[in-house]
């Protein structure tokens, strides 16, 4: 029945991700905001909820472990998994941005999460709100710097969207919020007793099956995207998300309930993990072939992954 309930929470938060992403830009459409604006920020935001939903509900039911091995373990996936597979089935090309700005905010912000983490066990409220504030500051020069750029990418919404009626924009943004929380609590619940049932931590459910649940649209994208031919996946975009995950899931969740730490393997293995996918990326990217990442790179990052996960199951 546990599993029931993953499976089920995952296909909400999946659906109610869809759904909230959708109805946020088309709202956004209504205010005039721009579409380079909703590319960068809103769509972001939305894309963001299912882990914060998740995030939040398991720090509100005192299962903190499961708050932290979230983001933690999606912004593995998000590396070692859906950039592993994309580039093993289309080679990425790697844009200046990327190096000179995405990636040592990226570092950073993950850098500061472990210091954060590290004085007194937990993320509290004003950490959550520096958190925040941090992300308001690299969202003004993203913009900033996109508003100088020849090119944005926006395109991850339907033009459609800007002549949606007002009762099917509030009919999804019902649908998402019901579906995000329902699938929220089912997911926390079955794998609470998972982990209780199979006698392993929450911690480990967190950081591997959650993690991957709540990578999954990014990986379904990339993936289609990838097969198509099309551009398989912004490397920016990707370390946004990570950026995002940390900034604004335990930013916010702080902020309404601090994190505490519950399992010392988040300091001492998994942050590490996070860490060390993050900064991989930077030699990958300039050796053997400058800015490009290819199928080599792509099997090493997802093999990578592979390791993080079985250690983590025979701990």
């Amino acid at each position: 029945m546990s599993i029931f309930y993953i499976l089920l929470g995952l296909v909400l938060l999946v659906v109610g991700g869809e759904f909230l992403v959708r109805s946020s830009v088309a709202i956004s459409f209504k205010l005039n905001i721009s579409k380079m604006v909703i590319g960068l920020t809103i769509v972001s935001f939305a894309t963001s909820a299912p882990e914060l939903l998740v995030s939040l509900q398991a720090a509100l039911g005192g299962f903190s472990d499961i708050s932290l091995g979230n983001v933690i373990g999606s912004n593995i996936a998000n590396i070692g998994l859906v950039l592993g597979i994309t580039a093993i089935i289309s080679p990425i090309l790697v844009d200046r941005d990327f190096y000179k700005f995405n990636w040592p905010v990226m570092m950073l912000f993950s850098v500061v999460l472990y210091f954060f983490l590290l004085s007194g066990g937990a993320l509290s409220r004003e950490e959550g709100i520096g958190l925040i504030l941090a992300l308001c500051v690299y969202l003004f020069f993203l913009i900033r710097r996109a508003r100088y750029t020849r090119e944005v990418e926006t395109e991850d919404f339907d033009d459609n969207l800007q002549v949606v009626s007002n009762f099917k924009m509030i009919i999804w943004l019902l649908i998402g919020g019901v579906a995000l929380w329902g699938g929220s609590e089912l997911l926390v619940s079955g794998a609470v007793d998972l982990a209780t049932m199979m006698g392993i931590s929450e911690r480990v459910i967190s950081v591997t099956m959650i993690a991957v649940g709540t990578s999954v649209p990014e990986l379904a994208a990339s993936v289609i995207a990838a097969l198509k031919q099309e551009k398989a996946i912004s490397l920016g975009n990707l370390i946004g998300s990570n950026i995002f995950n940390i900034a604004s899931v335990l930013g916010i969740t702080a902020v309404i309930q601090p994190i505490i730490v519950k399992s010392d393997a988040i300091l001492t293995n998994d942050i590490f993990w996070m860490i060390a996918f993050a900064f991989i990326l930077i030699p990958m990217a300039f050796l053997p072939k400058k800015l490009n990442l290819g199928r080599i790179k792509g099997v090493v990052l997802f093999i990578g992954y592979v390791i993080f996960i079985s250690l983590a199951f025979t701990e």
